[in-house]
């Protein structure tokens, strides 16, 4: 598997960038009415299907949302193995009272968090990379 696993390393070198833009968590029963360049990402539940795209959008395609969020990609090389990582960054954020919305993909492990709180959110995140023991 690719990517870092060990739990140090991936915490102070995390290096977490906020992403310009809204995101929006909407649900539609068919993706095929989307332009899939527009998603960024969907996930398919037995309800229906669940896509995270730009809040401009989603107001385009009128799909009703109440959650408008900030995406923040941490730079790490994380693999898919590592064991901590969300529950570390989780925690930090909790502590702030922040809550947060994860993916996990090939590459890189991305957080959405409630727009107003995306600045608070990158604090806590910098705060942890540089002090992973605290």
């Amino acid at each position: 598997m690719s990517g870092e696993t060990n739990l140090s390393i991936l915490i102070k070198s995390m290096q977490p960038m906020l992403q310009e833009g809204d995101y929006v968590f909407a649900s539609v029963k068919d993706i095929k009415l989307l332009n899939l360049d527009e998603v960024l990402f969907y996930f398919r539940e037995k309800e229906e299907i669940t896509v995270v795209i730009k809040r401009e959008y989603a107001d385009v395609m009128q799909l009703s949302y109440n959650y408008i969020s900030a995406w923040i990609t941490l730079n790490i090389h994380s693999s898919l193995e590592a064991v901590g990582l969300t529950a570390a960054f989780a925690g930090a954020l909790a502590q702030d009272g922040i809550s947060c919305n994860v993916v996990a993909a090939f590459y890189h492990d991305h957080i959405f968090v409630a727009k107003t709180d995306s600045v608070k959110a990158m604090e806590a995140l910098l705060k942890l990379s540089a002090n992973p023991n605290s």
